[in-house]
């Protein structure tokens, strides 16, 4: 487990981190919500570890990345002017946006041929793919119905779960028991598909 702060962290740590996500190790860090596994999102065969460890079939399942910024989001998915303007009133935010598939993303996400895009108001993450200079493919943990939250929230705990199963957990303290709202933007006008923590401002 690494301890990582929003401001003032120490640059070496950080490049720890961005050592294993290059050699396609999976992570656990910080978001605006729950706490997430993650990998360097144009790794194929990370992506498909996740996967594996969290039940999720590609084919079936939407999959999503998390973005520095507006600019990064264009090169993976696309948007026209209005999600574009939908986004930046939102963004950073604890918001899932789901999009269809640009031209740059792994044939894995193509299944499905949209994906969900995450720009976290969290600076560590921020400042992780500005180093990675790529997005970073997230799959928010989830706890049992007779699990502790803590388990989701809780670097402590989220370490005795997972630790045996994940390359690094960072610990960025507590995390927020709520999950992000999803925004389908695949039709003419934007859909809330699950209320999270965000709250739309169109």
């Amino acid at each position: 487990m690494l301890k990582l702060y929003e401001r003032n962290t120490n640059p070496r740590d950080l490049q720890q981190v961005i050592d294993i996500l290059n050699d396609g190790g999976v992570i656990i860090y910080p978001t605006d919500t729950r706490y997430a596994m993650g990998c360097h999102g144009l790794k194929e065969r990370a992506v498909e570890r996740i996967c594996r460890l969290k039940g999720i079939d590609p084919r079936k399942n939407n999959l999503s990345i998390i973005c520095k910024d507006l600019s990064m989001v264009s090169e993976y998915a696309k948007m026209n002017n209005n999600t574009f303007k939908l986004l930046k009133k939102n963004l950073p935010g604890p918001f899932t946006f789901i999009l269809n598939t640009g031209n740059n993303l792994p044939k894995i996400y193509k299944n499905r041929r949209e994906v969900g895009i995450r720009i976290p108001d969290n600076n560590i993450l921020l400042q992780l793919i500005e180093l990675l200079e790529a997005p970073i493919m997230t799959s928010t943990l989830h706890h049992d119905e007779d699990e502790d939250e803590g388990y989701v929230t809780h670097p402590e705990l989220i370490n005795d779960k997972f630790s045996e199963i994940v390359d690094l957990i960072i610990d960025g303290g507590e995390g927020d028991s709520e999950e992000s709202t999803i925004v389908d933007c695949l039709g003419d006008s934007p859909v809330v598909t699950r209320q999270g923590k965000g709250w739309l401002d169109e």
